[in-house]
């Protein structure tokens, strides 16, 4: 069984198979969207994105903890379309190997590019009207006396990697220094 998943909303499940990946290739689906997401993002939205997806990090939150179903991304409902297509772009150039050269390892191209093609047809396939809005709103919530938002103040970018970082700071620096310890 696989350790972490990504799957449709509840009332889309039967449209399309759930994407299994080990942790280690949920390490690599996450840094690859993460580089290809933040060479691209240029609107508030969009870098969100980014930072959500980047929040899937399991060197912080725990190995096999970072499965999501579609409809838990912080979609809005008057701008989805543009997120989606913002989110294709970024998979698409993650596909194309945006950023890779930043990584300290290889990604097994077959695998990944495989995994991102189902992502990509999952996207592509999530109706506007699975959209729960209440999800970007709990996301993105700012709590009194928070010095650690989760959406970080001026979307900074980690100087090597040039990554949105999350709350748990670069995703990609926090996988370098798991792997060195």
């Amino acid at each position: 069984m696989m350790a972490n998943s990504v799957c449709m909303p509840d009332q889309a499940k039967q449209r399309l198979e759930s994407l299994g990946m080990s942790n280690g290739l949920t390490e690599v689906f996450i840094d690859v969207l993460a580089l290809s997401g933040s060479a691209i993002a240029r609107t508030n939205r969009e870098k969100e994105l980014v930072i959500w997806i980047a929040q899937r990090d399991q060197s912080v939150v725990g190995r096999g903890t970072v499965g999501f179903s579609l409809d838990e991304m912080p979609w809005t409902v008057a701008n989805s379309e543009q997120e989606r297509q913002f989110l294709l772009q970024a998979i698409d150039g993650a596909m194309a190997e945006t950023g890779w050269e930043r990584l300290s390892y290889e990604p097994n191209r077959d695998i990944i590019q495989s995994c991102l093609a189902h992502f990509r047809t999952m996207v592509m396939a999530m109706d506007k009207d699975c959209i729960d809005p209440g999800q970007y709103e709990e996301w993105s919530a700012v709590e009194e006396g928070d010095d650690c938002p989760t959406i970080p103040v001026g979307y900074p970018q980690c100087a090597k990697h040039r990554v949105y970082l999350s709350c748990h700071g670069c995703v990609i620096c926090n996988y370098e220094k798991g792997a060195m310890a």
